[in-house]
C-alpha cells in the first residue's frame, strides 16, 4: 500500500492483508477517486468519515492531502492495531480518530456530522442497502456533503433519491450520493 499524493506521498506500508481480511482500494481506482475530489473540495476544510477503513489507505490519503479531521472506523482488531501504529509513526494523533466498532452500531450511536463519508464494505456485505439508508436517515452527512460507496457490479443505486453518479475503475465502482 502506498500514499499517492500530499505530504506523505510515496510512503509505503505493508498491512497484514491476510490477517485483516481486507480488499484495499487499488491504486488506479484510488488515484481516479482523489483526482475527482481534488477538483471539487478543499481537503483542509472537511471532516471525513472512513467506514470499513481496513488498511487505512483512504484515510491516510485524506490526511496526506491536508485533512485535519479524519475518523476511521473498522471492527477488525488487527486492522485497528496496524493503523494505530501508522498513526503513531506519522505523528498524526490530533487529526486522526480511530474507532474499533461495528459500522451499523457506530452509525446508530454517532452524533457527529461529516462533509465526506467514504464506505468500502466487503463485497459480500449483506446489508449494503441498509448502510446507505442509515447514513441518510441518521443525518450524519452535512447539507453539502458527499457520500461515496465503493462496491461491485451487483449493486445499482441509480434509483436512490440521493444518488448523483457512478465512476468505474476496473472492477471498482464508486457510487456518489449527496
Amino acid at each position: 500500500m502506498r500514499i499517492i499524493s500530499g505530504k506523505y506521498k510515496g510512503r509505503r506500508f505493508n498491512p497484514p492483508l491476510k490477517k485483516c481480511q481486507t480488499r484495499p482500494t487499488m491504486d488506479m481506482a484510488k488515484e481516479g477517486l482523489f483526482n475527482i475530489l481534488a477538483n471539487q473540495i478543499d481537503f483542509e476544510d472537511i471532516a471525513v468519515l472512513d467506514l470499513f477503513g481496513g488498511t487505512g489507505s483512504i484515510s491516510l490519503e485524506f490526511l496526506s492531502r491536508g485533512c485535519s479531521d479524519v475518523t476511521y472506523v473498522d471492527k477488525s482488531y488487527i486492522c485497528n492495531r496496524f493503523i494505530n501504529d501508522i498513526k503513531e509513526y506519522l505523528s498524526i494523533e490530533q487529526e486522526f480518530k480511530i474507532i474499533k466498532a461495528d459500522i451499523l452500531m457506530f452509525l446508530e450511536r454517532n452524533i457527529n456530522k461529516y462533509d465526506l463519508i467514504f464506505a468500502d464494505p466487503p463485497y459480500d456485505y449483506k446489508v449494503t442497502e441498509e448502510l446507505v439508508a442509515k447514513i441518510f436517515n441518521k443525518g450524519i452527512l452535512t447539507s453539502n456533503g458527499v457520500f461515496i460507496l465503493e462496491h461491485d457490479k451487483r449493486y445499482d443505486f441509480s434509483d436512490h433519491p440521493h444518488f448523483q453518479n457512478t465512476r468505474k475503475y476496473g472492477t471498482n465502482i464508486f457510487s456518489w450520493f449527496g
